[in-house]
C-alpha cells in the first residue's frame, strides 16, 4: 500500500456573495411584504447583469422574545450572487447594500477550472505513484509490482463563506475592495 499526490496553486476565479433582507416589528404580514419587495428588487436588478448568477436562499419568519414574552416578529430572506466578473459583482453588492445586508463574501475556484486542474494533477499523481512503486520494488529486489486497488481522491475543498459585519445602509455604499488570491487543488492516489 502506498500513496502519491500532486498539488497546484490555482487562482480563485469566482466571487460568491450572500446578501439578505431582514425586518423586525409587530405586523408579520407587513414585514413579509417589505422583505419580499426588497428581495424581488434585488433579484430583478441582479438578473440585468448577464455575468451574475442569482439564487434565492432561506426564508424565515420567526418570533422575537424579550424577557420571555413575545414582542414581535423577524422576517428574513437571503440571496446568493455568483460571478467570475468580480468587478461587476462588487459594484452590484455596493448598489444592493442600500437595501440589503451582506452576510458573506468569498472567492472560490469554479467547477470547470477545478476539474481541468484535477485532470492534469491525476496524470501527475499516477506518474509519481508508478515511480514510487517501481522504486519500492527495486529496493525490495522484486521483479515488479501488481496493482490490486487504486483510489483517486481530490481535495474537494469548498470554502465556507466568511461572515462580515452586516448593516443595511441608508444610501448606496461603495463597492467592497476584493482580491481573489489562490487556492491549492490536490489529488492523492492511494
Amino acid at each position: 500500500s502506498l500513496s502519491a499526490s500532486a498539488a497546484q496553486e490555482v487562482e480563485n476565479d469566482t466571487l460568491v456573495a450572500v446578501m439578505y433582507a431582514q425586518r423586525e416589528g409587530n405586523d408579520a404580514t407587513r414585514l413579509a411584504r417589505e422583505v419580499n419587495k426588497q428581495v424581488t428588487q434585488a433579484v430583478d436588478r441582479a438578473k440585468t447583469i448577464p455575468a451574475v448568477k442569482v439564487q434565492t436562499l432561506e426564508y424565515s419568519t420567526s418570533p422575537v422574545y424579550r424577557k420571555q414574552t413575545l414582542s414581535g416578529w423577524r422576517v428574513r430572506q437571503s440571496i446568493r450572487l455568483e460571478s467570475r466578473d468580480a468587478a461587476a459583482l462588487s459594484q452590484l453588492i455596493g448598489e444592493l447594500q442600500e437595501q440589503l445586508g451582506v452576510s458573506s463574501i468569498t472567492y472560490t475556484v469554479s467547477p470547470e477550472l477545478r476539474r481541468q486542474v484535477e485532470d492534469g494533477l491525476i496524470a501527475e499523481a499516477i506518474t509519481a505513484f508508478n515511480d514510487r512503486a517501481a522504486m519500492i520494488a527495486e529496493q525490495m529486489k522484486r521483479g515488479g509490482n501488481r496493482l490490486v486497488e487504486m483510489n483517486i481522491n481530490n481535495s474537494g475543498y469548498q470554502p465556507r463563506p466568511m461572515p462580515m459585519r452586516t448593516m443595511a445602509l441608508a444610501e448606496a455604499a461603495d463597492a467592497p475592495t476584493l482580491e481573489a488570491g489562490t487556492r491549492q487543488v490536490e489529488v492523492r492516489i492511494t
